[in-house]
C-alpha cells in the first residue's frame, strides 16, 4: 500500500495533486503546528495585473499551542467575498470558468469556522473533480506518536503502508534505516511543473491548481502528471525514487 500525507494547504499547487495521485492513501496531517506566511492558508492566483496573494485570515493568540486542525478563521474580515470576486475577475474568460464557478461561489457563501476543514473540504473536491482517487484519512483519527520521521513511521505502521512518498524536506529528517528495517520503501518527489495554455500573458508556474483547472478543464490530471513518474513506476522497487516538493 502507498502511503502519502501532507498538511491541509489552502488552494494547493500541482505538486501535492501529483504526489496523492500516486498514492492509495492520503492523510491530512492536521496535528502540525499552523506556520504563518506559510502554505496553511494561502496561494497565488494569476490575473491581468500578475500573481496575487489570496489569503485567508486566521485567529492566532496562542496558534503555537494548538495543532493546526484548532486554528480558527477570523470571520470579522470580508475575506471570502474578496476571495470570490478575485477569483471571479481573474478566471471569468476562462475556459472552463463555469465548469467550476458554481461550487467556488457556493463554498465562498459558506460560513467557515476552522482552517482545516476548509482546507480539506475543498481539496477533496480538487481530487474529485481531477479524478484522483484515494482513501482520505484524517491524522486526528489515527492517535500517532512521536514527531518527524518517527511519527511518519508510526503512521505507516499503522495503516500497513509498504512505500510512503515524502516531499523533499523529508530527506532533511527521514530516518532511512529505521523505515528500510521496518519493510517500508521511501520514494521523495521530485515534481517537475508542466507548462499549460494559462490566461494572462506569460506562464507563471508554481499557482493555485485552481489555474490549471480553469485554463484546461477535463485535460488537467493528464497535464499535471505529464513528465513526472507516475504509479506504475512505483511497483518497481527502488530504495529512492524522486525528491523535492515546495
Amino acid at each position: 500500500m502507498i502511503l502519502t500525507a501532507h498538511q491541509p494547504t489552502y488552494l494547493p499547487w500541482l505538486g501535492l495533486f501529483h504526489k496523492v495521485a500516486l498514492a492509495d492513501t492520503f492523510v491530512s496531517f492536521n496535528g502540525v503546528q499552523y506556520l504563518p506566511r506559510d502554505w496553511n492558508n494561502r496561494n497565488r492566483i494569476k490575473t491581468a495585473d500578475g500573481c496575487v496573494w489570496l489569503t485567508v485570515p486566521v485567529l492566532t493568540k496562542g496558534y503555537r499551542e494548538k495543532p493546526l486542525r484548532a486554528i480558527e478563521i477570523n470571520n470579522h474580515e470580508p475575506w471570502r467575498r474578496k476571495h470570490w470576486r478575485a477569483i471571479s475577475f481573474a478566471y471569468r474568460k476562462a475556459p472552463h470558468f463555469e465548469r467550476y464557478a458554481s461550487f467556488l461561489e457556493e463554498t465562498y457563501n459558506r460560513e467557515w469556522h476552522y482552517l482545516a476543514e476548509l482546507n480539506d473540504a475543498m481539496l477533496r473536491w480538487f481530487l474529485q473533480e481531477l479524478g484522483i482517487k484515494v482513501q482520505f484519512i484524517d491524522a486526528s483519527k489515527l492517535e500517532l506518536e512521536g514527531s518527524k520521521s518517527v511519527l511518519v513511521l508510526d503512521m505507516c505502521r499503522k495503516l500497513g503502508a509498504t512505500t510512503y512518498i515524502f516531499g523533499v524536506l523529508g530527506r532533511d529528517y527521514a530516518n532511512v534505516t529505521d523505515f528500510n528495517a521496518a519493510g517500508i520503501s521511501l520514494v521523495f518527489q521530485d515534481y517537475i511543473h508542466p507548462e499549460y495554455p494559462q490566461l494572462h500573458g506569460t506562464f507563471e508556474p508554481r499557482l493555485s491548481v485552481l489555474d490549471l483547472l480553469m485554463n484546461c478543464g477535463e485535460r488537467s490530471k493528464e497535464i499535471l502528471m505529464a513528465g513526472n513518474i507516475g504509479r506504475g513506476d512505483l511497483l518497481i522497487e527502488r530504495p529512492t525514487a524522486q525528491k523535492g516538493e515546495r
